[in-house]
């Protein structure tokens, strides 16, 4: 920014180095991607264990947090899957995983569904919304106005400038629309 203060978390970042920046990217934000941009080699739980490496946390301690965040996004089974032999939906909950296992006070998540089936892309919104019932912050971009619905509040804008800010009085819960949904073909993946 060129005028004004940013605080994250109490702290002006404004004035922090290149160095402290991604550091506190690093402890305080989880990032989801359209693309899930995980490593194609690396199977699921390497996926998730990876940003907790560049923060020097113990191997046993990564370990047990990705684990733990694999296990909450339903994918206890998928851990030593790589990329290639997963689904979409999949792979996405493992970018999930990847975002929530430094537990993280904001996810930041770009266009999550884009690349998802209308079940996959529920179960996702599913599992953000029990994470804001925890307590995290998420600022989801989307151009579907149907994924937007599933949030408190829409900002909406438009060539850079904030055109609406509106509380969503009619939320979308992901639970019971998957719940109306029916049940997946046993051949599908998930």
């Amino acid at each position: 920014p060129t005028k004004g203060t940013y605080l994250l978390d109490g702290s002006d970042v404004s004035r922090k180095s290149d160095n402290e920046l991604a550091d506190i990217r690093n402890k305080f934000i989880g990032f989801i991607f359209q693309t899930f941009n995980l490593l194609s080699r690396t199977n699921a739980l390497a996926n998730v264990e990876l940003p907790l490496v560049y923060r020097g946390m113990p191997a046993a301690e990564r370990r047990k947090r990705a684990v733990r965040a694999l296990e909450s996004v339903g994918l206890a089974d998928r851990m030593t899957h790589k990329p290639n032999e997963m689904s979409g939906g999949e792979q996405q909950r493992v970018a999930i995983a990847r975002a929530i296992a430094g537990d993280p006070k904001v996810i930041l998540a770009d266009e999550p569904t884009g690349n998802l089936d209308t079940r996959s892309g529920e179960e996702v919104m599913s599992i953000f919304q029990d994470l804001h019932q925890d307590g995290i912050t998420l600022i989801l971009v989307t151009h579907d106005p149907d994924i937007a619905r599933h949030a408190e509040r829409i900002i909406s804008v438009r060539d850079g400038k904030i055109i609406s800010d509106v509380l969503v009085e009619d939320r979308l819960d992901a639970k019971k629309l998957l719940a109306e949904m029916p049940a997946r073909e046993e051949s599908a993946s998930s």
